[in-house]
């Protein structure tokens, strides 16, 4: 098998399984309970709590667990929309934020909220320039995600912290869950406000996330209950999948500090070999993207059939994001970067870790040369 899909999930580190099982199975008490067990969970979340922050460069107090990437983004969007609406009621994101961002947008929008959708150049990045023209006095939140789950572009996250530096009423939202452990993002220096990260994108389990909100930032809870995490996201925590999380968040950042150059090096060679390849063309900008996305479309042939042709051979690759992959539609990122409907509409992601190798490659090309061929013939 060969996995090439990464940003949809990742396989998740032995050791944060062999966490997950121990925990669950040893300390599977509620933290909010005053018996024993439940303060020896207590305990381990407040760990955990302190190992995300301590990685992350934070505050533990400005750490809140979620159940993923949806929720942290939901909360973070929502949660400022809807406590700080009597300052203002726009908003401004981008034309390529992943659903979570732009369907909350959305809502909003229902209650009464201006959204802006900033353009992007051809390179998939947001300028900086824009987003200065598009700020207005009602403005509350800017919300820009780090990278680009479908090509990669990396945004001007600093400049753009720079710039609402100006603007002390704007609060700063970055959707990190691309960028985390693989593109480097200091959101102290950043002056960042909100950052959303998802625990399977970094080699953990599904249904636990984290959210960073910076201490002065208030948000309005999107679920009423019990009043756990800091009175902003009430539910009893998931402990063990939390403890799991932390531990991975640091397996994940010391394996790509060690092997970052590598993979660089591997997306490289990817282009390489894509290039060569008759029927391609390559979207993802080789400046100023990450080093783990590639994204490329296929002439004339139906992406989602690809994919299908791929798996036969034990290929995992991607059209768009997975969360949008079953809805048949163009890529909106590519649209919004200039590529053409029925262009963006057969478009393929490859995505890699830092556990994929050289040798990998002249396999898959193989794979995908016949896959094109046995397509095309087919359409024939």
């Amino acid at each position: 098998m060969i996995y090439l899909d990464n940003s949809a999930t990742t396989k998740p580190f032995p050791e944060v399984l062999d966490s997950f099982v121990a925990v669950a199975t040893n300390y599977f008490g509620n933290p909010s309970s005053l018996h024993e067990l439940g303060r020896k969970a207590e305990r381990l979340l407040s760990q955990a709590r302190e190992q995300v922050a301590a990685l992350l460069s934070v505050r533990p107090n400005e750490i809140i667990f979620t159940s993923g990437g949806t929720e942290a983004n939901n909360l973070a969007i929502k949660g400022v929309a809807l406590q700080y609406r009597k300052r203002g009621n726009h908003i401004i994101t981008t034309a390529i934020e992943h659903p979570s961002v732009t369907e909350p947008c959305r809502q909003l929008e229902e209650l009464g909220f201006e959204v802006t959708y900033l353009p992007v150049n051809a390179y998939g990045r947001v300028e900086v320039e824009t987003l200065a023209r598009a700020l207005r006095d009602d403005t509350i939140l800017v919300s820009v995600m780090h990278v680009n789950n479908e090509v990669g572009s990396i945004q001007p996250i600093e400049q753009i912290g720079e710039l609402l530096q100006r603007y002390p009423k704007v609060i700063f939202h970055v959707d990190h869950v691309q960028g985390i452990a693989k593109v480097p993002l200091d959101m102290k220096k950043a002056r960042v406000d909100l950052c959303t990260m998802s625990a399977h994108k970094f080699h953990s389990l599904r249904g636990a996330g984290i959210l960073y909100v910076r201490n002065g930032i208030r948000l309005s809870p999107l679920l009423a209950g019990g009043g756990q995490e800091w009175q902003v996201r009430s539910g009893t925590e998931n402990v063990a999948a939390i403890v799991a999380m932390a531990k991975a968040l640091r397996l994940s950042m010391e394996a790509y500090e060690q092997q970052i150059r590598q993979l660089h090096v591997l997306k490289e060679r990817w282009f390489e070999a894509l290039r060569h390849m008759d029927g391609i063309e390559l979207h993802t900008p080789i400046k100023h993207s990450a080093p783990h996305i590639i994204n490329f479309s296929l002439d004339g042939l139906k992406s989602e059939v690809f994919v299908h042709e791929l798996a036969k051979q034990q290929i995992f690759v991607s059209t768009t994001s997975a969360c949008s992959s079953k809805k048949r539609a163009p890529s909106k990122t590519l649209l919004a970067m200039g590529v053409e409907p029925k262009r963006a509409e057969r478009s393929i992601r490859i995505s890699l870790s830092w556990e994929n190798t050289l040798e990998e490659i002249p396999v898959v090309v193989r794979a995908m040369e016949a896959a094109i061929q046995k397509l095309q013939g087919v359409k024939r």
